[in-house]
């Protein structure tokens, strides 16, 4: 079991059961959240696994430490124009008032968004990740969405009344659209107070959802982006989104914020793995991306273990294993977030 010694700036797991992660996996039931805080010294955060008796890491042709990782990524970040990564946590989008992340441009008159949902994560089988049209910012807002959803197919929402409870397609939604995954193509539209919403497969032939139009009364300039809900108040979906644009009167550039609840996203900082054998020699690896926390899905990381023992390290009296975040052998300030670690291993890959 992986523990922090206490003299860096993290925390192994969750302060209430089940302590594990159990929703945010790569395989199994749990993965390990390492929770890293360097904005005060030692400025590097670690959690280590220490044997009683060294391990011996050649057996069998052992060549490989393999571990899996992913972070929370960035908030919301738009790599190029209309490919967007995007995350979001919150109960729902859903009664009286909304928690999730919104990124907006702003809406005058008639005018249509358009994304494709690359991927949602599930942390929940209603996790959504989709397009919006909302009047304002409250978290009881009226609004109009239509969604990919982790688990429940494409789904439109929508509340018609400010701090009323929102509504769904819920009673007509066909088996088609229950059905579909991502990547999909979903649309929604403005024409006066009629909001409709549409699906497509291929971003050419556009289905028209059964609960189109509702007809919802927002005045002014209103709001239009996309929305990303984990539907898990312990937990953050990532999103991905490509070919997202707009039409009609759309204005201004790409603004996120958080509605009804604060929205975790990780700072940038890079990942280490240090291999200390029992007569005390240490060698760290650092992972080639420097922002390697705030990758959005889960990465698979080979290390050679040559990389340890030409630092040194006496691979077949392994005493201790340390996962990192941060710069050990430059500790500067470089943020806080959390990360999830899964898999670890030590083998020969057949690939």
């Amino acid at each position: 079991m992986a523990t922090t010694n206490g003299n860096s700036g993290s925390t192994v797991g969750y302060f209430s059961a089940p302590f594990a992660e159990q929703t945010i996996l790569h395989g199994g039931k749990q993965s390990m959240p390492l929770d890293y805080n360097n904005t005060t010294s030692p400025f590097y955060s670690e959690a280590e696994r220490t044997w009683d008796s060294p391990q011996d890491w050649t057996v069998n042709g052992a060549d490989t430490l393999t571990l899996y990782f992913r972070g929370n990524p960035i908030g919301f970040a738009e790599t190029a124009p209309g490919i967007i990564t995007m995350s979001g946590s919150g109960t729902d989008i859903w009664n009286s008032a909304d928690q999730f992340r919104f990124a907006f441009k702003q809406l005058s008159g008639n005018g249509s968004l358009i994304a494709k949902v690359e991927s949602i994560d599930n942390t929940d089988p209603w996790a959504k990740g989709g397009v919006m049209i909302r009047e304002s910012l409250d978290p009881g807002s009226r609004f109009a969405a239509v969604y990919a959803t982790a688990g429940n197919g494409v789904r439109y929402q929508a509340r018609l009344l400010n701090t009323g409870a929102a509504t769904s397609d819920t009673a007509i939604a066909t088996p088609e659209q229950i059905a579909l995954q991502t990547p999909v193509w979903i649309k929604v539209d403005r024409t006066g107070n009629n909001f409709s919403c549409f699906y497509s497969t291929d971003g050419v032939k556009w289905i028209s959802m059964s609960w189109n139009p509702q007809t919802i009364t927002m005045s002014g300039t209103i709001y239009i982006g996309l929305a990303v809900t984990s539907h898990n108040a312990t937990a953050t979906a990532a999103a991905q989104f490509s070919n997202v644009f707009t039409t009609g009167a759309v204005t201004g550039s790409w603004q996120a914020q958080a509605i009804g609840v604060a929205q975790p996203a990780n700072d940038p900082a890079s990942l280490y793995v240090a291999v200390e054998d029992s007569a005390g020699k240490v060698k760290a690896v650092a992972h080639p991306d420097p922002a390697a926390t705030t990758l959005a899905s889960w990465q698979q990381w080979r290390i050679p273990l040559s990389q340890f023992s030409l630092g040194g390290v006496k691979l077949t009296g392994v005493k201790k294993l340390v996962i990192g975040v941060g710069d050990r052998a430059n500790p500067k300030p470089d943020g806080a977030g959390l990360i999830f670690i899964d898999d670890i291993g030590v083998g020969h890959p057949a690939n």
